[in-house]
């Protein structure tokens, strides 16, 4: 007797890049450690004998969130984020990640955390919506430390609550965690030629179209210097990298 389990999809998971990040992500393990190695060479290595990722493509393709997720930091770090974000737990939410995998880096255990736009509009500039006071009051503590401490390592940083906040909360979380002592590489992904989000979006037609538009996106928030630079934290080292993938699929038309 079989049994068939029923995985629902929302219509966004269906385009773009959600949908590319699950193409990647329900490949064969060799080549998704291989696709996500790429990603992080030279600075990081992904094994398909001993890391993970998330999701796990259309089988499980809920987006990991870092204090949620038990498979890649210890509860004593997880616990220690969530508080450093939030005061009121019930209904709030901290970031959601595209994609996430344990890797290799400097021959210690670490974390890649990725974040993945598949058009221009994705690249939002929207400050935080206030929500509960208190939380909105915690989350400009948290990301106003993350700035003065990267502005330690390399000056220039301007990210805070209340502009870009998409972009900012990435970097703050990314900081934190290496500041625990995890080290982290955070990838700004972007998946090229999606023509199917034409409607909504300008598709990025190339590696290069893609970079110039996350170095204007972070503009007067993230220095250029600190991309693709080693940033050593108090606790571990800290990389962010722009890179691209190409992913294309084929759909069966009326026979």
């Amino acid at each position: 007797m079989s049994t068939r389990e029923t995985i629902t999809l929302s219509k966004k998971d269906l385009s773009g890049s959600k949908l590319r990040c699950l193409i990647v992500t329900s490949l064969p393990r060799n080549q998704i450690a291989g696709i996500l190695s790429s990603l992080v060479s030279p600075v990081a290595s992904v094994d398909e004998r001993k890391h993970h990722w998330l999701p796990e493509g259309f089988s499980n393709p809920q987006e990991p969130k870092l204090g949620e997720c038990e498979s890649f930091l210890t509860s004593e770090i997880r616990e220690e984020l969530t508080s450093w974000w939030l005061v009121h737990r019930r209904g709030a939410n901290t970031p959601n990640w595209d994609i996430v995998t344990s890797c290799t880096i400097e021959g210690k255990e670490g974390i890649v955390l990725v974040e993945a736009k598949a058009h221009d509009k994705e690249l939002k500039h929207d400050g935080k919506s206030p929500g509960d006071r208190e939380n909105h009051a915690r989350i400009d503590t948290a990301i106003t430390e993350a700035n003065t401490a990267l502005n330690g390592l390399c000056p220039g940083w301007s990210i805070s609550r209340d502009s870009h906040y998409q972009l900012c909360n990435r970097f703050a979380w990314a900081w934190k965690v290496a500041s625990l002592g995890v080290p982290v590489v955070l990838v700004y992904l972007g998946f090229l030629n999606a023509q199917e989000m034409s409607a909504v979006g300008r598709p990025f037609p190339s590696y290069a179209d893609w970079r110039t538009s996350v170095m204007a996106h972070g503009d007067t928030l993230v220095p250029k210097a600190a991309w693709e630079r080693r940033l050593q934290t108090t606790g571990a080292p800290l990389w962010a990298v722009v890179r691209s993938l190409d992913i294309q699929w084929v759909t069966a038309g009326p026979e």
